[in-house]
């Protein structure tokens, strides 16, 4: 015989409620970011989403959550897999009911990744962008403008080159040590 206790628990159990289950409470917003903060990017996991600013507001608005996320831009391969990630935080987090809205204005900005981030990518191997490495290039080629020194993760030589405007993914640029001879990105700033 089911108690009408146990029922409601399968029911909450069942729909995900998680927050039900723990008597009503919901996460708090901070819970959240942090349950966000664990979220990976997929094609740099040493930082988290958060890390890289791509979670731009966390609410609650009623019973749903809404969570607002800009990926670092418009066409990035990767952001059905933050989604993903973001949802099943959200859901290990307790949150019965979620919007995750993609926005692209503003754009990503390459100043919203957070100090901390940046050290783990240099280590990671990627060179972190440079707060003054930003050059209006409307109407010019990239590979064109004036460079900017762009110091080697692995061993701080700024003689670097670039080799390619497209690195491993299109928001890195190839370039090469000419000291230790070794490729790397760089995590071009926009």
């Amino acid at each position: 015989m089911t108690t009408a206790e146990q029922k409601a628990v399968a029911a909450a159990a069942e729909a995900g409620d998680l927050a039900a289950l723990r008597g009503g409470v919901r996460a708090t917003p901070e819970a959240i970011w942090q349950a966000l903060a664990r979220v990976p990017d997929p094609e740099i996991p040493v930082v988290s989403i958060v890390e890289l600013g791509i979670v731009r507001d966390v609410r609650w608005e009623g019973e749903r959550l809404r969570v607002v996320v800009t990926p670092t831009y418009s066409g990035c391969p990767a952001t059905d897999l933050i989604m993903d990630g973001i949802r099943e935080a959200l859901r290990g987090a307790g949150v019965p009911s979620f919007d995750v809205e993609v926005a692209l204005a503003p754009a990503w900005t390459t100043d919203w990744i957070a100090p901390e981030a940046r050290g783990r990518l240099r280590a990671f191997g990627i060179a972190p962008p440079g707060a003054a490495a930003r050059v209006d290039v409307a109407g010019i080629s990239p590979l064109r403008r004036a460079r900017e020194a762009v110091p080697c993760p692995r061993c701080g030589a700024t003689n670097t080159t670039l080799v390619a405007q497209f690195g491993s993914t299109a928001c890195k640029a190839l370039y090469r040590c000419e000291a230790c001879r070794e490729p790397f990105d760089y995590f071009k700033p926009h």
